[in-house]
């Protein structure tokens, strides 16, 4: 595997990880971040306050951020089977991965800014020509 391939996979997987904390975070602390969202508010009949009401949508968020993090990893273990489709997913997942840039920042500034690095080189290093030759795609070299 050429070099610029190795450090594409190991970006992704690196991005995945980070991406499975935040998901991880998420589901576990649903009921304290929707409250620190909603706030506490009055009960509702039920008993329930708002943020107690409203973890069921951190919940859901979280896993869509876990499988963010699933798809980027499973595209990462995938590459020595140089499949073309797998460098398309590689910079489909670097455009996703842009926006929790601002998720981040919002978390702590210094995360943020160390997420906008490697989530900018993972739309960056699919479109090298080393990296497309090695997928097959246009001007590959020969094997």
């Amino acid at each position: 595997m050429p070099d610029p391939v190795r450090k594409l996979r190991v970006l992704m997987m690196v991005l995945g990880g980070m991406q499975a904390v935040l998901g991880l975070a998420l589901v576990s602390n649903s009921v304290q971040i929707a409250t620190s969202i909603w706030g506490e508010g009055e009960p509702n009949p039920w008993g329930r306050t708002a943020g107690e009401a409203h973890s069921g949508q951190v919940v859901f968020a979280g896993i869509l951020v876990l499988a963010m993090a699933a798809w980027g990893i499973t595209t990462a273990v995938k590459f020595p089977t140089r499949n073309p489709v797998l460098r398309t997913s590689a910079f489909a997942y670097g455009w996703t991965a842009l926006p929790f840039t601002v998720v981040f920042f919002q978390v702590m500034p210094i995360l943020g800014i160390a997420w906008l690095v490697p989530a900018i080189l993972a739309l960056v290093r699919p479109n090298q020509p080393e990296t497309r030759a090695w997928f097959g795609g246009p001007g590959r070299s020969a094997r």
